[in-house]
């Protein structure tokens, strides 16, 4: 049996869910007073930079306690950890955001309504994440081969992803969503951004609860492949954690500010594909090839930034329409 050490103390754990939480609070109530309104380009890049530059601190801020209580070597090496999960977690963010865009798209839904459905898909993410990663953590500790099926599960996600990469579901094959259309009482036609009215004394759904409930499912489905992905990163929970959430918490704003582009980034499953791949990989070689934490970042990095650089030139030789 393997014991995780983690750099968190119980203070630093109470501090950062604190933090969450203040940063959410603000996220939600301060900027929900504008109401149901569309998101503009300018808001969302404000404030995706802003989760950004909160994420960078705290990278930084993270570096100078250890670098003062632990030691240089100690500090260089959890910091580049903290990197390499937070960059990981962030670039398979950007998939799941194209399945949001797909999701709104196939239901139509007004832009002025989204924001509330993310909010609620943000929120499931955060709670969904933070249970997965004490369950991985515990299983890491008490079973260390399930690395090896953590490694075989991202390593056989990634050979699918890269082989259907231009594949798209189809939504009114969803099981769960004609489940829900032939057992639930679905309205028609949106009620502003309500989950649900009544008529008559009778609750009625609307679409924008058929919405929420794709939303949380494929929050579900990201999170089976970004939790162990980033286990691949490191063992520390209080990593795992930090970067896990700070990749989450900027997903709103950056769903706002990539929904319009996402046709040009159409290689970037690609590269989501062979990423899942190298870090399937290594898990797998784990016991047998340690690949530096340095490596991984700059694998990552090389690979995403060739297939966003790929994806922008092949759009500027396609006809216009």
């Amino acid at each position: 049996m393997n014991e995780l050490q983690s750099i968190g103390t119980w203070w630093m754990w109470v501090g950062f869910g604190v933090f969450v939480i203040a940063m959410l609070g603000i996220d939600m109530f301060a900027l929900g007073r504008k109401g149901a309104h569309k998101v503009s380009a300018k808001e969302a890049l404000v404030w995706s930079l802003i989760w950004f530059a909160l994420a960078m601190l705290f990278g930084g801020v993270l570096w100078g306690w250890l670098d003062h209580t632990i030691g240089r070597e100690v500090a260089d090496t959890k910091v580049m950890e903290y990197l390499t999960g937070y960059l990981l977690e962030k670039t398979l963010a950007m998939d799941n955001i194209f399945v949001f865009v797909m999701i709104f798209s196939y239901f139509a839904v007004p832009l002025e309504f989204q924001k509330r459905i993310l909010v609620y898909g943000v929120l499931g993410a955060i709670v969904l994440r933070a249970l997965m990663i004490l369950l991985g953590a515990w299983l890491i500790a008490q079973f260390h081969w399930i690395l090896y099926m953590f490694g075989a599960f991202l390593l056989i996600t990634g050979i699918k992803m890269f082989i259907f990469a231009d594949h798209e579901p189809d939504l009114a094959k969803n099981p769960i969503l004609n489940w829900l259309r032939n057992h639930v009482r679905i309205t028609e036609n949106y009620h502003s951004d309500k989950f649900w009215v009544y008529e008559k004394g009778i609750r009625w759904f609307t679409p924008m609860f058929l919405v929420l409930v794709l939303i949380e499912i494929s929050d579900v489905v990201f999170a089976m492949d970004s939790i162990p992905a980033i286990f691949a990163i490191t063992n520390d929970p209080f990593i795992v954690f930090t970067s896990n959430i700070f990749a989450i918490l900027g997903l709103r704003a950056l769903y706002f500010l990539l929904a319009d582009m996402a046709d040009r980034f159409h290689l970037l499953k690609y590269g989501l594909a062979v990423v899942l791949i190298f870090v399937g990989t290594k898990m797998l070689i784990v016991d047998w090839i340690k690949i530096p934490v340095a490596v991984s970042l700059s694998v990552v990095i090389a690979v995403l930034g060739i297939s966003i650089l790929l994806s922008l030139k092949s759009n500027r030789r396609l006809p216009p329409n």
